[in-house]
């Protein structure tokens, strides 16, 4: 949908018939829903967007012609290099192998690969229609033109690419948001904070901050720019720092405590969980239209 929305013809292909025509279902549905909202992306209607995507269930077929193609199966390692492990063999030598991995790195995605210049790793983060950031990833014997042509269609079809100068375990979001993850834990499981409070800390608080500016601009405007904020707060910070627990095991009675807090507010219940993740991606979506008009002001 949004290669589409960019206005690209995109070949949709999988082994299963089914899957692609649920698919089709799935975004013809979705497109005429944000066109009535208003949410549509890009210069094209519904119907001239949903035009430009077909689908198929031949691998060689699926791909001839492209100049992009973007690896969107399951985080199984094995699967992900059989699949590129073919696409390797039917390719020429302009077209870009690009992975949706968000935590594999590509020297185990990629290497031995005769076409591993072209490969990279271009993570998109969930849902992508809404959060644009994609986080670009080479691997050690990928070739530049091949990182610059990514990140250029990135940009030209409305994302927030990012380039990582090399690989590392959890890219850059993971990292950011496991640490995260982690405190949280641990303030939980030592009885600190309620589980519904520790998500209003960052909902209410840090959140709202960080939607608009990141922790490096965060400390610039907290002082009189990051040399100030060090010189008043780093002894402040690594004494906090240093209380910080080992890694969690996540299991055992946290995992119930959090479980069932979060359970009380949203039961596990599919028809449930969908509904507070459409309402999840409608506050995105007005999110990011805000953000929209804020930066053209």
């Amino acid at each position: 949908m949004v290669f589409a929305a960019g206005g690209f013809k995109v070949k949709l292909y999988d082994i299963a018939q089914q899957q692609l025509t649920s698919a089709l279902e799935n975004i013809r549905k979705q497109m005429k829903e944000m066109e009535k909202s208003g949410f549509l992306k890009g210069a094209l209607s519904a119907e001239q967007q949903f035009a430009l995507i077909s689908v198929c269930t031949d691998l060689k077929a699926a791909v001839e012609g492209a100049t992009f193609i973007q690896e969107c199966t399951p985080e199984n390692l094995e699967l992900k290099k059989k699949i590129f492990g073919q696409l390797d063999l039917i390719v020429g030598d302009n077209v870009v192998l690009s992975s949706s991995t968000s935590c594999l790195l590509p020297s185990k995605l990629f290497t031995g690969l005769k076409h591993v210049k072209q490969c990279i790793v271009s993570h998109p983060v969930n849902p992508p229609y809404f959060v644009p950031l994609v986080e670009i990833v080479p691997h050690p014997e990928t070739d530049p033109s091949t990182t610059e042509k990514t990140y250029a269609l990135m940009k030209k079809i409305g994302q927030s690419p990012v380039k990582l100068n090399r690989e590392i375990e959890g890219f850059v979001l993971n990292r950011l948001q496991y640490a995260v993850i982690s405190e949280a834990w641990r303030l939980v499981d030592d009885g600190v904070v309620s589980p519904t409070d520790l998500d209003l800390v960052m909902s209410d608080g840090l959140g709202m901050r960080y939607a608009f500016i990141g922790p490096l601009e965060t400390m610039h405007l907290n002082a009189e720019g990051v040399s100030n904020y060090c010189e008043r707060y780093a002894e402040g910070m690594k004494l906090v720092l240093n209380t910080f627990g080992s890694v969690p095991e996540f299991s055992g009675e946290t995992v119930q405590k959090i479980n069932q807090a979060l359970s009380e507010k949203i039961p596990v219940v599919p028809k449930v969980l969908d509904a507070r993740r459409k309402w999840r991606d409608e506050c995105l979506t007005g999110l990011a239209k805000l953000k929209t008009q804020m930066k053209s002001n």
